[in-house]
């Protein structure tokens, strides 16, 4: 089973940072509602070392990330990441047509920033790598203050070659590229609101489906289930679009509100809206608690059925549940705790964060194989899931 690979500068402020494989496609349509929502200007140095963990629908991932950023001067950082999956899976996709697996994803990155007055240069590479997936991603994007850097116009383009096999079969080799491009403007509305909006696309190209994935068909001659599986079949094609709005008003006593909505469309025939709410409530000097609730709502993929009619009833087949029509739910909670503030030598200050996040998630058209029914008529699948972030920040 693979997925394209996700960047992770990002890593620790993102939710997609524990999800892999099935739910990382997910999740990254949800990442573009996270737009800065800042000036342009050069990261502090910085490391964190996070713990993720990720539990829900029979599948347990968890690991470590070390992300670290350092000035080279007062116009360059590097910044370097190093993640870390650990799979253990048993959902349903796998148990109905496959086995059990476990497995380890290892990603590392690396970018570069560079300012020059008021204009942000990067570039980053990263690479990961599975025992049936390998990617690499080379990216470059740039950033510019205006209006008394009251406006950020920034622009990106990331491109990744990617190699999918398939376990039990060293003949099996495909490859895909991916593409990305991305435009957003953020701007200050006055001291207390600010508003981010961006535009987004993204092309596939070439093995797009899951070399172990298969679709069931009605088969009459089939005594014991009254269906059989072939294996699903995609376009080797996928564009989509995305369009994104994002704001964060802030109010007395150092609280925000935060919200943002986003709508996706593709050329398989998926559309969906994210909505998204957050409030951010300080407590005395050095504590700081958060609280979110985001709702994701989406069509199901053209050539998707959870039981097509025959043996190769459309020219493309699918049954991964996340081309499905579905919905999800997540309510979060997370609190930070800041030490040592101006602190001097090595540790100038630290801050230790925790993240919890439940995760509903409701499929409209795919069905639960593990509970015997009529053929059709099986309950509707539907899994919570349980996301853990623990990391310590520490500035130098």
């Amino acid at each position: 089973m693979h997925a394209k690979a996700l960047g992770v500068p990002g890593l620790l402020q993102a939710v997609a940072v524990v999800v892999t494989r099935t739910y990382r496609a997910v999740i990254a349509w949800l990442l573009l509602c996270s737009l800065p929502l800042q000036a342009t200007v050069l990261p502090e140095d910085r490391a964190d070392l996070l713990y993720h963990s990720f539990n829900g629908g029979g599948a347990e991932i968890s690991g470590p990330s070390l992300l670290v950023r350092k000035k080279f001067s007062e116009k360059a950082t590097a910044t370097f990441n190093h993640y870390v999956d650990n799979v253990s899976s048993a959902s349903i996709d796998v148990i109905t047509t496959a086995s059990p697996y476990t497995e380890q994803r290892e990603e590392n990155s690396l970018s570069i920033d560079y300012l020059n007055e008021k204009t942000l240069l990067s570039l980053g590479y990263g690479q990961s790598s599975e025992n049936d997936f390998d990617a690499s991603t080379v990216s470059v994007s740039i950033a510019q203050d205006m209006f008394g850097d009251l406006t950020t116009l920034s622009m990106g383009y990331a491109q990744g070659d990617n190699t999918v096999r398939r376990n039990g079969d060293a003949s099996f080799a495909q490859d895909v590229v991916t593409r990305n491009y991305r435009l957003s403007l953020s701007q200050v509305i006055n001291k207390d609101f600010l508003m981010a909006f961006a535009v987004e696309t993204m092309t596939d190209q070439g093995f797009l489906n899951n070399p172990y994935r298969q679709v069931r068909y009605i088969d009459p001659t089939n005594l014991t289930r009254g269906y059989s599986y072939q294996e699903e079949l995609y376009p080797n094609t996928r564009t989509s679009h995305a369009l994104a709005l994002r704001g964060r008003y802030y109010l007395p006593q150092r609280a925000a509100l935060s919200g943002g909505y986003r709508y996706f469309t593709d050329t398989w025939g998926i559309e969906a809206q994210t909505w998204e709410l957050g409030y951010t409530l300080p407590y005395q000097e050095d504590w700081l608690f958060e609280f979110s609730y985001r709702y994701y709502d989406q069509t199901r993929a053209d050539f998707y059925a959870d039981l097509f009619q025959s043996a190769d009833e459309l020219i493309f087949l699918a049954r991964d549940k996340e081309l499905s029509s579905f919905s999800s739910q997540t309510f979060g909670l997370g609190a930070s705790y800041e030490f040592k503030k101006n602190g001097s030598g090595l540790l100038k200050r630290g801050s230790l964060n925790l993240h919890y996040d439940f995760i509903r998630f409701d499929y409209a058209d795919f069905r639960d194989l593990t509970v015997t029914s009529a053929v059709g008529e099986e309950p509707l699948y539907s899994f919570d899931a349980a996301v853990i972030r623990l990391f310590v920040s520490i500035w130098f």
